[in-house]
């Protein structure tokens, strides 16, 4: 626990952990925060050029289309230019025109013949009443519905075929300027819709059409046919389904909000949009077309979309890892041979304070030169604390001779303080003067040392013998 609180307290780590933290963080942290910004300026680039993509795909797919549709305009300019289509329309009265059919019905065979896209050719005079066709189930039939289209191009479903289709007419023109009559051309709507899927986009893209009302009138998946983008207004919705205009009885939405900049599109854009019907998040570029007020579309899924992204942030990721970790060894490494003399020189300071520098002199002496022989700070900081511990240790033997003679010098002082103490006490001086008495006295007797034993010896026989009288 100890450890792992020494461990979290930062003040208390060693100093190569120091070194090593502040140098990978010098390192590291601006790294990061540039890789950071370079990684998001990459992405942004990166998706803005996905997106241009996109855009480039669909205004190449728009351009291809409209080349198509103008192709069909000039097919049917040509059939309405036709002299053997102007002479059977021109002919009047119908037993007249009977002259100019096989003509007229060979050239037609040859259009459709020409085309293969092209599924019927229809003639008709002006009230919409269609008098000749490649195809004999037309003749008799009335197109006046379509009036409002009639000279133009249009998608409508075959009253006919009840299959949805392109028809693409203009009028015809008699030689004096008057129009005797109209040429159709129901292009197959399977032959459309293939040639735009068939559109080469990339892979995993999609290319779908919408038409002014933003109604999906070509799409990969049949099941988004016919479906608005957003909800069609009610006065809209009425007339494109009395009208019959896709064939369905219902117009439903896909209520798509993100994709309403697609609707009436006038410039190339991108969007970025959910199906309701999936989770996958998809990404669309679309350019309006110059021959219709359609736009189309090339989308494609978004994780699709992010695979460079994510290979980005994973390349700068493990660059940033990469480069991390050898910084980190480096780190390491550094505040190791920065900290290792450090460390020789705490144990040293540690035994001069202790006073074990003596016993271990050689050794320390050895761990601390093979650092002194550096020139940057960190040897001339060892040279200068060999020279101090060199100082230390000569003063400190000098002090311990001091010390040990001073010793001497205070048990003598003792000594004689001991001795004063006791030539100073009264009973002392006191027995000091009985014995200057007594050597008064055998001074004023004028005995010698032996008679005066003897005096003594015989006083005390002659205590003894009287101790023994009766």
């Amino acid at each position: 626990m100890k450890h792992f609180h020494r461990f979290l307290y930062a003040p208390a780590w060693s100093i190569a952990a120091k070194i090593s933290v502040a140098l990978v963080c010098a390192v590291l942290i601006p790294m990061i925060f540039t890789a950071y910004y370079n990684l998001q300026q990459s992405l942004n680039f990166v998706e803005a050029g996905e997106y241009r993509k996109l855009e480039l795909l669909a205004s190449s797919s728009a351009g291809r289309f409209d080349q198509l549709i103008i192709d069909h305009h000039r097919v049917v300019a040509q059939v309405s230019s036709d002299r053997h289509v102007i002479d059977f329309l021109a002919a009047d009265p119908s037993e007249k025109r009977e002259a100019y059919r096989p003509n007229l019905q060979l050239t037609l065979e040859n259009i459709l013949r020409s085309h293969p896209d092209i599924d019927a050719v229809l003639l008709m005079d002006r009230k919409g009443q269609c008098l000749a066709a490649t195809d004999s189930e037309f003749i008799g039939l009335n197109y006046s519905t379509i009036q409002g289209d009639f000279y133009g191009f249009s998608i409508l479903v075959g009253e006919t075929t009840r299959s949805p289709g392109m028809f693409f007419s203009q009028p015809v023109r008699s030689p004096d300027g008057e129009i005797v009559g109209a040429t159709l051309l129901l292009i197959r709507g399977e032959n459309i819709w293939t040639t735009i899927n068939a559109l080469d986009v990339g892979f995993q893209s999609n290319v779908f059409l919408i038409d002014q009302h933003g109604v999906i009138i070509s799409h990969p998946d049949p099941s988004l046919l016919y479906h608005s983008l957003l909800t069609l207004p009610t006065k809209t919705l009425k007339q494109v389904v009395d009208h019959k205009r896709y064939g369905v009885d219902q117009v439903q939405s896909l209520d798509i909000p993100d994709l309403k900049v697609m609707v009436r599109a006038t410039q190339p854009g991108h969007a970025t949009y959910q199906l309701p019907r999936s989770q996958i998040q998809e990404i669309v570029g679309f350019a309006p077309l110059a021959t219709q007020p359609w736009v189309l579309g090339v989308s494609q899924s978004k994780a699709e979309f992010t695979i460079p992204l994510n290979r980005l942030i994973w390349l700068n990721s493990s660059s940033v890892v990469i480069v991390g970790g050898i910084t980190a060894i480096i780190a390491l490494l550094l505040g190791l041979s920065i900290s290792r003399p450090i460390r020789a020189l705490t144990v040293a300071a540690q035994a001069l304070e202790d006073d074990d520098f003596d016993s271990h002199v050689l050794e320390l002496h050895h761990n601390l030169a093979q650092f002194a022989h550096t020139q940057d700070d960190i040897g001339q900081l060892m040279r200068v604390f060999l020279e101090m511990a060199e100082s230390v240790r000569m003063r400190d033997q000098r002090l311990k001779v001091q010390v040990q003679e001073l010793c001497i010098e205070i048990n003598e002082t003792k000594r004689a303080s001991h001795v004063a103490e006791i030539t100073e006490n009264e009973h002392f001086q006191q027995l000091q003067q009985k014995i200057q008495k007594l050597r008064e006295q055998q001074v004023t007797q004028t005995e010698t040392e032996t008679e005066y034993y003897q005096r003594l010896q015989n006083q005390v026989q002659s205590l003894k013998e009287r101790s023994h009288d009766p």
